[in-house]
């Protein structure tokens, strides 16, 4: 009884639960898996589509001859890639109407015009036209003849759907386009925008987690650039470092700090020279990644903090009796027992800038060297409209996280725990 009684509620367990399942399948499954499927074809935006034949009807009435109409059928392929197989045309008409000639792919029965036109290539067009004799002296009207629509239906493969796979999407994404180059620029921008909003947050939290004035108003202006709409943020950056009219600029140059104004996002290198040692620093792409450590140093501050503040006030104690500095302070006490957040911050915040992609494109549209992988599938995708390439490198992009994870969770976990 006991056991009948367990399978019972066990089943009623997966009935209960399945709808939650199948939302999760909708929502998160499914685009992964459409997005793995469409990386292995070769389709562009204009292919998705499914072909379709298409006909425009025009009816003209012959003017020598009212008791004639003669339809003229524009017919074509709506698709320039694809063919259309069996394709079968269909149109009704009143019954005083006989057609004088037909076309030898067409029949004639109770009203109805029936052709069989056989395959259509890509971008098959042709004219049909069949004239009519009307068998009383009834006024045609257009309109009825126009609100019978022709029929067409044939059938074509969706490229979206059938089995041909193949690997050249991600040949190209890895040997054809740049790929190195995106690949640095994007370690690049996630590695010192995620290391520098970690410093940022933990040098912000040291500051607010002393007694003073004002603190808690200090804590939540603190918060604006994490809060605020990135848009707005974007647009106002933008108007500070424009090179004409922007307001840093001009003051650098008043205070004689700048010959001339510099294009921060625009310009790509930046020749300096210091004490003999010359480089080029990728300016544009630096400026991203000081707006991203700007924008994203509150996460971190906000981890950090709730951290400091668990910190046990005895251990400062005996450190001030022993005679500590404020670095020993921080080093021996403070920075162990925060390894752990600032851990997790790193993971989180270096899975989420390798995948931004609207500071980038908000600031720079990923011109003047910002052109990181997740810009590369949009114009993958959107501006070049090769869905199958920018759907590639979005999975290359999963794949490069999947190894990050791994290797994280491998030479860092058993720390993370410990601590």
């Amino acid at each position: 009884m006991e056991q009948k009684l367990s399978k019972t509620e066990k089943r009623t367990a997966y009935i209960l639960t399945l709808p939650a399942v199948c939302l999760v399948f909708a929502i998160i499954l499914f685009p992964i898996f459409a997005n793995i499927w469409i990386s292995f074809k070769e389709v562009q935006l204009k292919d998705i589509r499914i072909p379709e034949p298409r006909a425009k009807e025009i009816i003209k009435i012959l003017p020598d001859e009212q008791n004639k109409i003669k339809i003229l059928y524009k017919l074509r392929n709506s698709s320039l890639l694809q063919e259309i197989r069996n394709v079968e045309f269909q149109d009704k008409f009143p019954k005083n109407f006989k057609p004088l000639e037909l076309d030898d792919r067409c029949e004639f029965k109770k009203n109805k015009v029936k052709c069989d036109f056989g395959n259509w290539p890509a971008k098959y067009k042709e004219n049909f036209e069949i004239v009519f004799i009307i068998g009383d002296s009834t006024k045609i009207n257009k309109n009825d003849l126009k609100a019978s629509k022709p029929k067409l239906k044939g059938d074509s493969d969706n490229i979206l759907l059938n089995t041909n796979f193949t690997f050249k999407n991600f040949k190209k994404v890895i040997f054809e386009n740049e790929f190195t180059d995106l690949l640095l620029t994007t370690f690049y921008y996630t590695f010192f925008g995620t290391v520098g909003s970690i410093i940022f947050g933990i040098l912000t939290a040291q500051m607010v987690n002393q007694k003073f004035y004002g603190r808690t108003f200090m804590r939540s202006i603190l918060l604006f650039p994490y809060v605020a709409p990135v848009v707005a943020l974007a647009y106002t950056w933008e108007l500070l470092l424009d090179p004409n009219s922007g307001t840093l600029n001009s003051l650098l140059v008043n205070f004689q700090v700048l010959e001339a104004p510099i294009n921060l996002l625009g310009q790509k290198y930046l020749d300096i020279n210091i004490l003999g040692f010359s480089f080029k620093l990728r300016l544009a792409l630096t400026t991203v990644i000081i707006f991203e450590i700007w924008r994203y140093f509150p996460l971190a501050f906000l981890f950090i903090l709730a951290r400091l503040q668990a910190i046990p006030k005895d251990l400062y104690e005996a450190a001030d009796v022993d005679g500590a500095s404020p670095f020993q302070k921080f080093f021996k006490i403070t920075l162990p027992q925060i390894t752990a957040v600032i851990s997790i911050l790193f993971m989180i915040r270096f899975i989420w800038n390798f995948n931004k992609f609207e500071d980038v494109f908000l600031l720079t549209g990923g011109a003047s060297g910002t052109r990181t992988l997740p810009i590369n599938v949009y114009q993958q995708g959107f501006a070049i409209s090769d869905i199958g390439m920018g759907s590639a490198v979005s999975i290359v992009i999963v794949i490069l996280l999947l190894l990050f994870m791994f290797v994280y969770f491998k030479a860092l976990g058993k720390r993370v725990d410990e601590n």
